[in-house]
C-alpha cells in the first residue's frame, strides 16, 4: 500500500524499516588474536607507564587489565614460548591420518574380499549340484521314456 504524503510516494513495509537495527552487528566479530611479539611489547610498554598512561594505553589498543595481568603471569612463569603458540586443537599428524585411511581402506577392501569369497563358494555349490542333476537325469531311464 502507497500513500502520497505532500507530493511524495511513501511504501508502508508493516512497521519495518530498510534500516539495519544498530543493537543487531551485521555479523558475529571473531576473538582477536595477537602475536607474541605484539603482547610483549604491550607488556613492555605497559610496565613503563603511569597509572594516567596505562589507562590510555588499554583504551588505544582495546584491551582489559585482566589480558595484562594473565600474560605477566604466564611471563613470569616462564610460560613465554606459551605466548606464540595458537591456540585450539594442535594440527594431526599427517602420518598418522594417512596410516588411519589405508587401514580404513584395507578393511573395506578385506569385507568386499570375504563378500566375493562367500559369492565364489556358493556358485561353486550351485555347478556342482546342477553337475550332479544333469548326470542324474542322463542315467535315469525312466525319466526318458516319461518324455
Amino acid at each position: 500500500m502507497t500513500t502520497t504524503t505532500a507530493g511524495v510516494d511513501v511504501a508502508h513495509t508493516g512497521g519495518m524499516s530498510d534500516e539495519p537495527d544498530p543493537e543487531v552487528p551485521a555479523r558475529a566479530r571473531r576473538r582477536r588474536q595477537y602475536s607474541a611479539k605484539y603482547k610483549l611489547r604491550i607488556l613492555g610498554e605497559y610496565e613503563q607507564l603511569d597509572k594516567a598512561g596505562k589507562g590510555a594505553l588499554l583504551r588505544r589498543e582495546g584491551l582489559y587489565t585482566s589480558l595484562i595481568s594473565e600474560r605477566r603471569k604466564q611471563r613470569d612463569r616462564g610460560a613465554l614460548e606459551a605466548l606464540g603458540r595458537p591456540r585450539g586443537r594442535t594440527p594431526a599428524d599427517p602420518a598418522g591420518r594417512e596410516a588411519a585411511r589405508l587401514r580404513a581402506d584395507n578393511e573395506r577392501l578385506e569385507r568386499e574380499l570375504a563378500k566375493a569369497r562367500r559369492v565364489i563358494e556358493v556358485q561353486g555349490k550351485l555347478s556342482a549340484l546342477l553337475d550332479e542333476l544333469a548326470a542324474d537325469s542322463a542315467t535315469d531311464p525312466d525319466r526318458e521314456q516319461n518324455r
